[in-house]
């Protein structure tokens, strides 16, 4: 199994169901050292605004979110999910689990 830590949009119940075709489960986990910044990215009707993680390397910044359990298949579908803005990077979490979280792609 491969750990994912998802901090905005993959957290929402209907975009796993949609993703993954099921709900997930996770836990509670900690990114230190980054903050959520925002992107615009166009879509349909418009610009709209995704939550982003950012290295700051500075201790007292947190980023909460959740990590799930998910095979390598649906690592996959996260990456066709995430699209060309985003990238997948390993972190480790407060819990010193280490897990994929997307990043912005530069």
């Amino acid at each position: 199994m491969e750990k994912l830590f998802a901090y905005g949009t993959l957290k929402d119940k209907d975009i796993q169901e949609n993703i993954f075709g099921r709900t997930l489960k996770g836990v509670p986990d900690r990114l230190i050292g980054y903050v959520i910044n925002y992107i615009e990215i166009e879509e349909e009707f418009g610009l709209e605004k995704y939550p982003i993680i950012v290295a700051t390397n500075n201790p007292e910044d947190i980023v909460n979110g959740v990590v799930y359990d998910i095979s390598e298949k649906d690592v996959y579908l996260a990456d066709t999910y995430e699209g060309l803005h985003y990238k997948r990077i390993e972190v480790t979490l407060e819990s010193l689990q280490t897990a994929w979280a997307y990043i912005v792609t530069n």
